[in-house]
C-alpha cells in the first residue's frame, strides 16, 4: 500500500516542507556528482553508532566533521533514488499539514528533532555498527506520528498492487500510519536477524513514537488532536 496523496488541504504554504524537499534532492544530486567518492562522504557525513556512542573514532581523512554533527547531515543524504523518492513523497503528502498546524519554526525543530531521536533509537540498538545511517525516513517518521494524532480521520490516496493489477481508494490515514507503524514493528522483528535489509526500522517506530509525544507541544494552541480532516472538492 503506497500512499499517494491526502485529501486534507492546508491554510498557509509549506514552505519548510518545499526547502527540505529541495534539500535532499540537492544533496543527493551531490552526492551522485561525486562518483566513487559518494562512499567516502557517506561514511564523514552519515550517522554511525559506535562513532556517535560506541567511542570509536574516524580515520582522521574521514573525520571531516564532529561526530555529533552527523546525526543532523546524515538526514540529508540518500542511499539512491528509490530511497529518495519514497522519503520525499512521504515528507510531501504528510508534512505539509503537520507544517501547517504547528508553524514554519516550530516544524523545523520537530524535524529536526525527531531525526536525532530516530537516530540515537537506532544507535543505541547497536551501539558497535560502523555502518552510517543516512536518510530523512527518522525524521519523516516522526512527521507521520504528528500526523496520526493531528489528522486521522483525513482521506489519503493509496496505490495497493494486486500482481501486475494497481487498484486506487481512499482510506482514513488513521488506517493508513497505523498499517504502516505496524509494518515496521513486523519487519524490525522478523528481519533484524537477518541483518534488516540495510533498513534502520528502529528509527522508523523511535521517530514514529516521538513524533507522537511531541505534537501537543509543538502544535498551534488553536489545532486540536484528532480534527475532523478538512476536505476540498
Amino acid at each position: 500500500m503506497f500512499p499517494l496523496h491526502d485529501d486534507n488541504p492546508t491554510s498557509t504554504v509549506a514552505f519548510c516542507t518545499i526547502i527540505l524537499i529541495l534539500s535532499c534532492v540537492s544533496v543527493f544530486l551531490w552526492q551522485i556528482s561525486l562518483g566513487p567518492q559518494a562512499e567516502h562522504y557517506m561514511y564523514a557525513l552519515g550517522a554511525i553508532p559506535a562513532v556517535i556512542i560506541g567511542g570509536k573514532s574516524l580515520a582522521p581523512e574521514t573525520a571531516l566533521i564532529p561526530p555529533w554533527i552527523s546525526a543532523v547531515t546524515s538526514m540529508f543524504l540518500h542511499g539512491g533514488w528509490m530511497h529518495l523518492i519514497g522519503n520525499m513523497l512521504y515528507l510531501w503528502i504528510f508534512g505539509n499539514n503537520v507544517e501547517d498546524a504547528m508553524g514554519h519554526r516550530k516544524f523545523v525543530i520537530f524535524y529536526l528533532i525527531c531525526g536525532i531521536g530516530a537516530m540515537l533509537a537506532h544507535a543505541y540498538s547497536d551501539i558497535n555498527s560502523e555502518i552510517p545511517m543516512i536518510g530523512a525516513s527518522g525524521a519523516i517518521s516522526g512527521v507521520l506520528g504528528a500526523y496520526l494524532l493531528l489528522y486521522p480521520r483525513a482521506r489519503v490516496l493509496v496505490a495497493i498492487p494486486f500482481g501486475f493489477i494497481i487498484h486506487t481508494t481512499r482510506l482514513p490515514a488513521g488506517w493508513v500510519l497505523g498499517f504502516w507503524f505496524i509494518l515496521q514493528i513486523v519487519n524490525s522483528l522478523l528481519l533484524s536477524q537477518q541483518g534488516g535489509g540495510g533498513v534502520a526500522w528502529g528509527a522508523h517506530i523511535g521517530g514514529f513514537l516521538l513524533g507522537m509525544l511531541l505534537v501537543p507541544l509543538f502544535k498551534k494552541r488553536n489545532v486540536k488532536l484528532f480534527a475532523p480532516a478538512r476536505r476540498s472538492y
